[in-house]
């Protein structure tokens, strides 16, 4: 499996919006209507990616854990379906419905969403404040498949836990690791 590091946009930068489908109900959603009041995190993901596999228990479980709390997540596939069928929206709902996602798992045809955010791998993570600038962008934490490391999302549940005790966040952030975008 290739291994792509996160290209890490510049701390401070404004959410790029979109107005994606939600590949669980076929509905359009905008950055605006998805985000959260205090945080919102956004992961570009895919089906079929082993790094992604790896996190998607994690990934379910944080969205749970932290919804309440006014943090919501929104997860974007970008990848290129013609050449990557097993990431297409038909099976990308089913992949929603079999992780357990409460958040919407949308579709970037055009890949100009994953290019706005100079996303370049799956998973890659980046969380944005209640105006919507970024504050963090890197790994969910240091669990990779096979390394032994237990998987428990510290780096993003770290920066939730700060922004919502007002607290510093952590300038040493790590990029994320994962599968390169299948760009067209």
């Amino acid at each position: 499996m290739a291994r792509t590091t996160s290209n890490m946009l510049p701390l401070g930068t404004k959410a790029p919006d979109f107005n994606l489908v939600n590949t669980v109900d076929d509905t359009l959603i905008s950055l605006d209507e998805a985000k959260g009041l205090n945080a919102t995190l956004v992961m570009f993901i895919c089906n079929h990616c082993p790094f992604v596999i790896h996190v998607n228990a994690q990934l379910s479980q944080l969205a749970k854990d932290y919804v309440s709390k006014g943090i919501n997540c929104i997860a974007i596939s970008s990848n290129d379906v013609e050449n990557y069928p097993q990431d297409g929206p038909e099976l990308m709902k089913q992949h929603a419905i079999d992780n357990d996602y409460i958040f919407p798992y949308l579709y970037d045809q055009t890949q100009d969403i994953a290019k706005a955010y100079k996303a370049a791998c799956t998973p890659d993570f980046y969380v944005f404040d209640g105006d919507l600038k970024l504050v963090y962008r890197g790994q969910l934490d240091d669990s990779r498949p096979g390394n032994g490391i237990d998987l428990t999302g510290k780096d993003i549940r770290d920066t939730f836990d700060n922004l919502l005790k007002d607290k510093p966040i952590s300038e040493e952030q790590k990029p994320s690791i994962g599968c390169n975008i299948k760009w067209k």
